[in-house]
């Protein structure tokens, strides 16, 4: 397995994860064939061309919350792109019963 193969898989996923959908890092390891790498995910997120046009904002933690630091501008970019897609937030965290895509 290379860097590539998983990156690759993990793209696939997450380009596919619907409009007004959420999944966490685990479900797209999970969903790539990677079951044990949600930490790959984020590092692939993270690494991402600024023009990129995947939805990594649809991508979350596993207790429904976004990685990012409340106050940063990631953080409120990602809250107002899932929002604006009609994911409803409670306080911080996202309803994974009701926002949760699993492929």
């Amino acid at each position: 397995m290379t860097q590539a193969d998983y990156l690759a898989k993990f793209w696939m996923v997450i380009a596919h994860i619907p409009e007004g959908k959420v999944a966490t890092y685990g479900d797209i390891a999970a969903m790539a064939g990677y079951p044990r790498m949600a930490r790959a995910v984020g590092r692939c997120l993270k690494n991402l061309p600024e023009d990129s046009n995947l939805p990594w904002h649809r991508v979350i933690n596993a207790k429904g919350m976004l990685s990012f630091p409340l106050d940063s501008a990631k953080y409120c970019q990602q809250r107002q792109l899932l929002e604006s897609e009609g994911v409803l937030f409670q306080q911080h965290k996202i309803a994974l019963a009701r926002h949760r895509w699993r492929g």
